[in-house]
């Protein structure tokens, strides 16, 4: 009897566990990761990476984002200037879904978003 609620209690935590896995992996990709002036973040889309940051100007925010096809290939650095509610979308035609770039009012978001289709 010891052994039978032993095993139903193990399966209920599993199942807890597992939902609420399942739950985070939703939520994840809609969560966006706050950016602070100079602080550089890590771009990664998928055969394409590097680094991006900003700094506060007076005519807006400056983004400056510098990406390479690998440690050999030659790096592109694009400099957007976002003002409160815009942003900038980076990606590529590969499967991996794409970086977006938005300014909120005085915060700079980084959070993964769908490729960009023409």
């Amino acid at each position: 009897m010891f052994t039978t609620r032993l095993h139903q209690t193990t399966s209920q935590i599993r199942k807890a566990l597992f939902a609420t896995a399942v739950a985070l992996a939703f939520v994840g990709p809609a969560h966006a990761d706050s950016l602070r002036p100079i602080e550089a973040k890590r771009i990664d889309l998928g055969g394409v990476s590097g680094v991006a940051y900003y700094t506060v100007e007076r005519d807006g925010f400056h983004v400056v984002t510098t990406l390479a096809e690998s440690e050999a290939g030659t790096p592109i650095r694009v400099v957007s200037i976002l003002s409160p509610g815009q942003r900038v979308v980076l990606s590529t035609p590969a499967p991996v879904s794409g970086i977006e770039i938005s300014r909120e009012g005085d915060r700079v978001l980084v959070h993964r978003s769908n490729p960009v289709s023409n």
